[in-house]
Protein backbone atom coordinates (compact mmCIF):
# COMPACT_ATOMS: atom_id res chain seq x y z
CA UNK A 1 0.00 0.00 0.00
CA UNK A 2 1.49 3.29 -1.37
CA UNK A 3 1.21 6.61 1.29
CA UNK A 4 -1.74 8.02 -1.16
CA UNK A 5 -3.85 5.30 -0.47
CA UNK A 6 -3.29 5.30 3.47
CA UNK A 7 -3.64 9.15 3.32
CA UNK A 8 -7.09 8.85 1.03
CA UNK A 9 -8.29 5.70 4.11
CA UNK A 10 -7.89 7.62 6.74
CA UNK A 11 -9.74 10.53 5.41
CA UNK A 12 -13.01 7.87 4.62
CA UNK A 13 -16.06 8.09 6.96
CA UNK A 14 -16.58 4.87 8.58
CA UNK A 15 -20.10 5.65 9.63
CA UNK A 16 -22.16 6.03 6.59
CA UNK A 17 -25.38 3.96 5.84
CA UNK A 18 -26.12 1.52 2.46
CA UNK A 19 -27.83 3.28 0.02
CA UNK A 20 -28.45 2.95 -3.26
CA UNK A 21 -29.85 4.59 -6.50
CA UNK A 22 -33.70 5.19 -6.29
CA UNK A 23 -33.47 5.27 -2.58
CA UNK A 24 -35.49 8.44 -0.76
CA UNK A 25 -32.86 10.13 1.90
CA UNK A 26 -32.23 12.94 3.87
CA UNK A 27 -29.13 14.91 3.50
CA UNK A 28 -27.50 17.15 6.76
CA UNK A 29 -25.66 19.83 4.89
CA UNK A 30 -23.44 22.16 6.96
CA UNK A 31 -24.63 25.69 6.04
CA UNK A 32 -21.93 27.98 6.78
CA UNK A 33 -23.73 32.03 7.85
CA UNK A 34 -21.23 34.70 7.81
CA UNK A 35 -22.89 37.98 9.59
CA UNK A 36 -20.94 40.71 10.75
CA UNK A 37 -17.92 39.26 10.90
CA UNK A 38 -18.76 36.38 12.63
CA UNK A 39 -19.65 32.68 11.44
CA UNK A 40 -22.19 30.50 12.05
CA UNK A 41 -22.50 27.02 11.34
CA UNK A 42 -26.25 25.05 10.98
CA UNK A 43 -27.22 21.51 9.48
CA UNK A 44 -29.86 21.85 6.99
CA UNK A 45 -32.15 18.91 5.80
CA UNK A 46 -32.46 18.33 1.84
CA UNK A 47 -34.99 16.14 1.25
CA UNK A 48 -35.23 13.55 -2.55
CA UNK A 49 -34.47 10.68 -4.43
CA UNK A 50 -30.82 9.48 -5.80
CA UNK A 51 -30.64 9.91 -9.12
CA UNK A 52 -27.11 8.99 -9.10
CA UNK A 53 -23.68 7.79 -7.62
CA UNK A 54 -20.34 8.43 -9.14
CA UNK A 55 -16.89 7.34 -8.37
CA UNK A 56 -14.97 5.22 -5.24
CA UNK A 57 -13.13 6.13 -2.55
CA UNK A 58 -12.79 9.14 -1.30
CA UNK A 59 -13.84 10.77 -4.73
CA UNK A 60 -17.30 9.38 -4.65
CA UNK A 61 -20.18 11.59 -5.22
CA UNK A 62 -23.91 11.30 -5.12
CA UNK A 63 -26.74 13.37 -6.70
CA UNK A 64 -30.31 13.63 -4.57
CA UNK A 65 -33.39 15.17 -6.71
CA UNK A 66 -35.77 16.81 -4.44
CA UNK A 67 -38.85 19.20 -5.33
CA UNK A 68 -39.01 22.13 -3.11
CA UNK A 69 -42.00 24.37 -4.02
CA UNK A 70 -43.09 22.83 -6.89
CA UNK A 71 -39.46 23.13 -8.91
CA UNK A 72 -37.05 20.61 -9.09
CA UNK A 73 -33.75 20.77 -7.36
CA UNK A 74 -30.11 18.63 -7.54
CA UNK A 75 -27.57 18.57 -5.46
CA UNK A 76 -24.52 16.93 -5.36
CA UNK A 77 -22.60 15.69 -2.49
CA UNK A 78 -18.94 13.82 -1.87
CA UNK A 79 -20.22 11.08 0.31
CA UNK A 80 -17.07 11.71 2.32
CA UNK A 81 -16.99 15.83 2.80
CA UNK A 82 -16.88 17.00 6.33
CA UNK A 83 -19.97 19.59 4.91
CA UNK A 84 -22.70 16.52 5.27
CA UNK A 85 -23.58 15.93 8.44
CA UNK A 86 -25.47 12.53 8.14
CA UNK A 87 -26.94 10.28 5.62
CA UNK A 88 -30.64 9.24 6.68
CA UNK A 89 -32.52 6.73 4.03
CA UNK A 90 -36.15 7.63 4.51
CA UNK A 91 -37.80 4.96 2.06
CA UNK A 92 -35.82 2.48 -0.16
CA UNK A 93 -36.63 2.35 -3.63
CA UNK A 94 -36.59 -0.43 -6.26
CA UNK A 95 -35.85 0.78 -9.65
CA UNK A 96 -33.90 -1.05 -12.52
CA UNK A 97 -31.47 1.71 -13.53
CA UNK A 98 -28.04 2.71 -12.53
CA UNK A 99 -28.79 6.62 -13.31
CA UNK A 100 -32.27 7.94 -12.83
CA UNK A 101 -32.00 11.14 -15.38
CA UNK A 102 -35.16 10.48 -17.01
CA UNK A 103 -37.08 11.65 -13.72
CA UNK A 104 -35.75 15.54 -14.71
CA UNK A 105 -38.38 15.52 -17.53
CA UNK A 106 -41.45 13.49 -15.04
CA UNK A 107 -42.43 16.47 -12.91
CA UNK A 108 -44.01 14.11 -10.10
CA UNK A 109 -45.79 11.42 -12.22
CA UNK A 110 -43.27 8.62 -12.03
CA UNK A 111 -43.67 6.85 -8.33
CA UNK A 112 -40.37 3.82 -7.18
CA UNK A 113 -41.52 1.34 -5.93
CA UNK A 114 -40.38 0.24 -2.26
CA UNK A 115 -37.19 -2.22 -2.05
CA UNK A 116 -38.24 -5.01 1.15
Amino acid sequence: MNIVDKITASQLKKDLPEFRVGDSVTVGCIITETRGGKSKERVQDFKGTVIARKGKGVSETFTVRGVYSGIGVEKTFHIHSNKVAYIKIEKPGKVRRAKLYFLRDRAGSYKIKERR
